[in-house]
């Protein structure tokens, strides 16, 4: 423990830290008071709302060293699975290539399809984060978790090809922006998005809205502090504001994670990585309620007002989070796997193990048996 002079000591330089630091906190303030005057109300709407999630890469690993297999999940609120498939790091990028068409070069899968829609024949080429490993080098495994936002995204897109009954919302798990696309290909799958939207409202007359929700964001966390002392979205009832492009550039440590089509023409580089504008937005109707980050699509950012009050509806009766769109809670619901699902995908890797061994299967059970962390006991 800290001795009582120390903290004394400690005290009276954070004390000293954050005098010389106060600049930083009104500069703050000063940037973010023309927000106060920008807010708007939300008044509810109805329209169906559903929602896409992936599994949580860190919470679908079936380990049991030296295998790593993660789980490659995607359902939305009603419970459908889109895709369901194992994935290890060292899953050759050939074989990933090959699920994706059929003969012919026809597309297979949703990713295949997406692929097809972009010009691009290999997962190398998609991403520039996905590449044949070197050999006798450790294979870093972060590449799955850029195949699984492949994925969603491939996924989101084939979404859009559906009829839609009614005007409906989809609310995507995170903002709407990537960089795990290389070159401009990111920003073609947009316009290939907002193509099929198009298609549905001149088609059927059926309005299909996107939207991304995030739990944390860089602006929120920077002006969180500033907002509240400036009384940005302290309102009575559901409020949103929409948060200028240069004030998502300071927050960012790449302003170009922040540069959208809106903001591109002030730099020679493209707008690469962003296909949503960013609300912040407050769906309870006390002040204290939480503040969520918005990203809407960018071609219907003028439609802020009707997407964000269909939300308001869904996220009325939020739970077990208040205050949070439902249909994002139930779509998590369903993508996690745990307890006696995930026990037995567990078991499933010592069953392909214990295939794999054959004759020395019998070592394999008298393994299982041993204990593997014996310093455990001394918590017990």
């Amino acid at each position: 423990m800290i001795d009582p002079a120390s903290q004394a000591q400690l005290k009276d330089a954070i004390a000293d830290c954050i005098g010389v630091d106060r600049a930083v906190l009104d500069a703050l303030r000063e940037e973010i008071r023309p927000l106060k005057g920008a807010t708007r109300r939300i008044h509810p709407r109805a329209t169906t709302s559903i929602s896409l999630v992936g599994t949580d890469g860190g919470n679908n690993q079936l380990q049991f060293d030296p295998f790593l297999i993660q789980l490659v999940r995607v359902v939305d609120s009603s419970n459908n699975e889109y895709c369901l498939e194992a994935v290890s790091p060292t899953t050759p990028i050939p074989i990933l290539n090959e699920r994706q068409f059929g003969r012919n070069a026809t597309p297979r899968t949703a990713l295949g399809e997406m692929m097809a829609a972009l010009g691009v024949e290999s997962l190398q080429t998609l991403s520039h984060m996905i590449r044949p490993s070197d050999e006798g080098r450790p294979v870093a495994p972060t590449w799955v978790q850029v195949y699984r936002e492949l994925v969603e995204w491939a996924i989101l897109y084939a979404i859009l090809k559906k009829d839609f009954g009614t005007d409906t919302l989809i609310v995507c798990d995170g903002l709407l922006r990537s960089k795990v696309f290389a070159t401009d290909l990111f920003q073609r799958l947009l316009q290939e998005m907002k193509k099929r939207i198009d298609e549905h409202r001149i088609r059927s007359r059926r309005r299909v809205y996107l939207a991304g929700v995030a739990k944390h964001s860089k602006v929120l966390t920077r002006y969180r502090l500033a907002m509240a002392l400036e009384g940005v979205l302290q309102t009575d009832y559901p409020a949103y504001v929409e948060v200028p492009r240069e004030i998502e550039e300071k927050a960012y440590v790449w302003s170009e994670f922040a540069r959208g089509d809106d903001r591109a023409w002030v730099s020679t580089e493209i707008n690469k990585f962003v296909g949503g504008k960013l609300f912040l937005v407050k769906f309870g109707s006390h002040r204290r309620d939480p503040v969520w980050p918005v990203d809407i699509f960018v071609p219907q950012r003028e439609e802020a007002q009707t997407i964000l009050g269909s939300m308001l509806v869904d996220a009325t009766n939020g739970f077990p989070i208040p205050h949070y769109p439902r249909c994002l809670q139930q779509a998590h619901e369903n993508a996690a796997l745990v307890d006696f699902d995930f026990d037995i995908l567990q078991e499933c890797v010592y069953e392909g193990l214990r295939s794999s061994l054959r004759g020395e299967a019998s070592v394999l059970d008298a393994f299982q048996l041993q204990e593997a962390d014996p310093s455990q006991r001394r918590y017990a």
